[in-house]
């Protein structure tokens, strides 16, 4: 990650191992805090960084996310919350430079049949080629165990060979988002596509030591930038225009990989709701296999029913506009 460049680089600098030393991972809070310092050294007069008022610029003038935003204000209270600790100044300029109001958003949910369809694009796309061939099928299946599994887009692009266990048909997920370790079951129909896929790389790859799952290249592991592009690809090919929106204090998300959990969450619990099974129950069965600590985050997944009736509200919540 880049270094800090302004004035203040060698207190955040110190602040960041501060953290490291309490146990906190610096990836996150050095982004938040880079974004700060870049801000920082473009402004004329870095002594006004001791005013609110400066803070109150700098929380309308970033360009990011509404949520964004207030993570960064704070990390940068947290910063000078250290300084004051360290007696390095007496008070903490954002101690009263308030968030901006989170707006809600509404997450792009795909059907199962559009899920299917996506699927079946990028299935077509793997190249029967032998040194293309276990690439693309890494590939898809990655792609499959986001739509059937839910999971995040880095969690499949992290399993290691011995993370799949065929006997049980089930895959161990070490260190997610929340620090969690978890071990699910995963259907046959997956189960067999990595079984034939391991079955192709055995033949295919002579000497293979690479300890990865799904592999690119030589020895590398996947990337989360290839599947994302193969990923915004199919989405194209199946005729999805739906481009991200804001309507008064509302964000319609566009379609991301990260969509085919939610949709995966909103799907599940629709079927199970047919079934004439308790939504309570299957909450707390849903919230252990996607990772969830607590049932208010996969709540997040449930603002809407299913893809209709987000289509529905948005296209309620844009004609009110155009009607105002």
């Amino acid at each position: 990650m880049k270094p800090f460049k302004s004035f203040l680089s060698k207190e955040l600098e110190a602040f960041i191992s501060y953290r490291k030393g309490l146990g906190y991972s610096e990836k996150h809070i050095k982004y938040q805090l880079l974004v700060f310092d870049r801000y920082v050294r473009r402004q004329p007069d870095s002594s006004r960084i001791w005013q609110p008022q400066f803070y109150i610029k700098f929380r309308n003038e970033i360009k990011l996310e509404t949520s964004t935003v207030n993570i960064t204000l704070y990390a940068v209270r947290c910063f000078f919350e250290y300084l004051r600790r360290k007696q390095q100044h007496l008070n903490n300029p954002l101690k009263d430079v308030p968030c901006l109001p989170l707006r809600a958003f509404i997450p792009f949910v795909f059907s199962p049949e559009q899920v299917e369809q996506l699927l079946d694009v990028v299935c077509c796309r793997i190249r029967h080629k032998q040194r293309f061939f276990i690439k693309d099928l890494s590939e898809y299946i990655v792609i499959l165990l986001l739509a059937r599994c839910g999971l995040r887009i880095n969690e499949p692009l992290r399993l290691k060979k011995k993370d799949y266990r065929p006997g049980e048909k089930t895959i161990y997920i070490e260190k997610t988002k929340f620090k969690k370790d978890r071990l699910i079951p995963i259907p046959r129909s997956v189960a067999e596509q990595i079984d034939n896929y391991l079955s192709s790389r055995a033949n295919l790859i002579e000497n293979d030591i690479n300890p990865y799952l799904f592999i690119g290249r030589g020895k590398s592991r996947l990337g989360d930038h290839r599947i994302r592009l193969i990923f915004h690809d199919a989405v194209r090919q199946i005729g999805i225009n739906s481009p991200r929106k804001v309507i008064g204090n509302t964000i319609f998300g566009r379609p991301t990989p990260h969509s085919l959990r939610h949709s995966f969450a909103i799907n599940t619990l629709k079927s199970a709701i047919a079934r004439k099974q308790s939504s309570q129950n299957v909450l707390s069965v849903l919230a252990a296999y996607m990772g969830h600590v607590e049932y208010r985050h996969t709540m997040k997944y449930l603002r809407v029913v299913d893809a209709e009736s987000r289509a529905s509200l948005l296209n309620f919540a844009g004609t009110q506009r155009e009607e105002s």
